[in-house]
């Protein structure tokens, strides 16, 4: 697609309208008073400057729409104030072109309302001076077709420009479904060979001995088992300290539950590093019943929430996930999403 500077339109428009008014200076003295005429000139000017203003908004402000369509009724009629209809004007009639030049340019800045009032009016002016004659004569018609023609092309690119964003919206839409896509599939990628890597030593264990495992290897299955649904449930929760701290307080017989729900997918490379080390370093320093780390929505100042249960009575409701009253609570841990020094406090 070739793209046209908005400054070199703005020139060749500028060019085409100074062109009306040489052509009324040029048939200054064929009216019987030039001064109108003149008049005309100063208005015509004025307004193709304003309308033509390179830093203007593309929409035309309403105060300068209705200037130019002022100016379209008051030009015909100072100059036609001066002319005979029944005599040649020749070039005396240059403001015809002028005024449908001006509101060509106010119909393709998107104010087609006033531009049609304003050919209307060049229309009626022009009839009830030279008759319907004159229409075509003086080339009323012709201004007719540009404000026409600027009409359906101003529509045609905005609904262009409509369909642009419209397909840049759904390409950026797609764009970031084909990411989510990507990252899915690379998690469960990674996912898949972390668990092959986990299982896959006890799995040819089991072939080997055709399912006859002893009572340590099937518990060892169990933690595994566990092992594979931390990668499920736990995501980011996850580094290998982490894994190899919950592995040890499994066989050390206590219940690991690991939740991670979105809420540290923002912490960078850095802070993620330290949230998962101090995870690992409570993990370790703890003995307790039962052990639940679990991430805090973003918008929080903790990152992550670990908790350590002993368990009293049976120790059924618990393990039901119900609340049981004679469960203490022996830790309490609060991981910061951000450190912050004692300088900055």
């Amino acid at each position: 697609m070739i793209a046209v500077p908005r400054t070199v339109i703005l020139a060749l428009a500028g060019l085409f309208s100074a062109y009306h008014v040489l052509l009324g200076f040029v048939s200054r003295d064929q009216p019987a008073s030039p001064v109108p005429a003149l008049l005309a000139m100063v208005l015509y000017v004025v307004a193709t400057t304003l309308s033509l203003w390179p830093r203007g908004p593309v929409l035309m402000p309403t105060w300068l729409a209705a200037f130019n369509l002022a100016v379209s009724i008051a030009m015909p009629l100072l100059v036609t104030s001066q002319l005979d209809p029944n005599d040649q004007n020749g070039y005396a009639t240059w403001y015809v072109a002028a005024v449908g030049t001006l509101l060509t340019i106010t119909s393709t800045r998107r104010r087609q309302a006033f531009a049609w009032v304003g050919v209307l009016s060049l229309v009626l002016q022009t009839v009830l001076w030279a008759g319907p004659e004159g229409l075509s004569d003086l080339g009323v018609l012709g201004s007719v077709v540009w404000v026409a023609v600027s009409h359906l092309l101003a529509r045609a690119l905005a609904k262009a420009g409509r369909d642009t964003r419209q397909f840049g919206l759904a390409e950026r839409e797609a764009a970031d479904w084909q990411a989510a896509q990507d990252a899915h599939l690379f998690e469960r990628q990674f996912r898949l060979r972390q668990t092959s890597s986990m299982a896959l030593p006890m799995l040819r264990r089991i072939v080997e001995q055709n399912g006859r495992l002893s009572d340590d290897e099937r518990q060892e299955c169990l933690y595994l088992e566990g092992a594979i649904r931390d990668e499920i449930r736990g995501r980011k929760l996850l580094n290998d300290a982490v894994r190899h701290e919950v592995m040890d307080a499994r066989r050390r017989g206590t219940v690991v539950t690991l939740l991670d729900e979105g809420g540290i997918d923002d912490l960078d490379e850095a802070e993620l590093s330290r949230v998962h080390y101090s995870l690992a370093d409570a993990i370790r320093a703890t003995r307790t019943d039962r052990l639940i780390a679990r991430t805090v929505p973003e918008g929080s100042a903790t990152a992550v929430t670990v908790v350590g249960l002993s368990v009293g009575g049976d120790g059924s409701a618990s393990m039901l996930g119900e609340d049981d009253l004679d469960d203490e609570v022996d830790l309490w841990l609060e991981i910061p999403r951000v450190v912050v020094s004692r300088a900055d406090a």
